[in-house]
């Protein structure tokens, strides 16, 4: 316990002692935020040009504890560079907008395939080197169903999915971090009650590094995590799914990027079948704003019914392995 207690307080600390350097570095360079055009009008008077590439912040955060208070067993590194493997796709994502000054930066297909190279590898490592088996746990029930090579295929679903999911998510101040928060101290309670503590440790770790973000991060926001910080942690949260056995539960407790996924596909689908939109904007936090709810209401709201998700999920895990 004192060393997820350490590694969480650790990372927090980092970041926020490197935070205010940082982002005076990102403000002389120029790499500020680009705002899409379909986004909210406001976003444009009030967000663009918010010095981007947090993210990098947040990684350090949690790398360097990690490195110094772990065994650097096989599934806590591969947690680690599962979120920075993903992380260097964001990167390189938030380079090419910053340098073509739009809000569109490496295309879909090459985004998907770095993710899938990398969802090969994990598997592979994680079957051959870290224990696991070829199976996925039903929660609540003993049931373990082997489901051989289509395991690799839900790896790389979990990754696209989830660090897909937590980009969508990433369009409030705040309200990413708030959430990857909630859902990392959720991991890191499974990773103690499983005895996995190197998975606890970089629970911890990453959930530290956002909370001291997000001294920075919250409304209004001094810098934006960008696709290096959303791409970075939802890989972890994926490699944390995976590493626990917990793919199936991460739908309840990571709900809110869930939902705010789901919004975005519903829209579209309905649109391009009937021509019609369900919400007034995706992701679904931009449909409140546009009802004219404040952003800091949004935020707040969805962190409480996000800390209602994982909790739930947890309770479900806990449940699983007391039956």
């Amino acid at each position: 316990m004192f060393q997820l207690l350490a590694a969480g307080l650790a990372s927090m600390l980092i970041t926020l002692f490197l935070g205010p350097k940082f982002i005076a570095f990102l403000r002389r360079n120029e790499f500020g935020q680009q705002i899409r055009e379909e986004g909210p009008q406001e976003h444009h008077n009030t967000k663009k040009g918010i010095p981007s590439l947090g993210g990098l912040l947040i990684m350090a955060g949690m790398t360097v504890p990690f490195l110094i208070l772990s065994d650097r067993s096989i599934p806590g590194v591969l947690v680690l560079l599962t979120a920075l493997g993903c992380a260097a796709i964001g990167f390189a994502d938030d380079l090419a907008k910053i340098r073509m000054k739009r809000s569109l930066g490496l295309r879909a297909r090459g985004k998907i395939g770095l993710q899938l190279v990398l969802a090969v590898i994990v598997g592979l490592v994680a079957v051959h080197y870290g224990g696991l088996a070829e199976s996925i746990r039903i929660p609540l029930s003993n049931t373990v169903v082997n489901v051989s090579y289509a395991y690799y295929l839900i790896i790389f679903l979990v990754i696209v999915g989830t660090s897909n999911a937590v980009n969508l998510t990433d369009g409030l101040d705040g309200l990413a971090a708030g959430l990857v928060t909630v859902t990392m101290l959720t991991y890191t309670a499974i990773a103690f009650i499983a005895g996995q503590t190197d998975l606890g440790i970089i629970s911890a770790c990453i959930g530290g590094a956002c909370v001291g973000f997000l001294w920075f991060n919250s409304f209004p926001a001094e810098v934006f995590m960008g696709d290096t910080g959303s791409l970075g942690l939802g890989g972890a949260i994926a490699a944390l799914a995976v590493m626990t056995r917990t793919e199936i539960l991460l739908v309840i407790i990571g709900g809110i990027f869930v939902a705010e996924a789901l919004s975005v596909i519903i829209q579209v689908l309905s649109f391009k079948s009937l021509g019609k939109r369900v919400f007034l904007m995706t992701p679904i936090h931009h449909h409140f704003e546009l009802m004219d709810w404040s952003e800091s209401k949004i935020i707040m709201r969805f962190w409480i019914i996000g800390s209602i998700f994982a909790s739930t999920g947890f309770t479900m895990y806990y449940l699983s392995i007391g039956r």
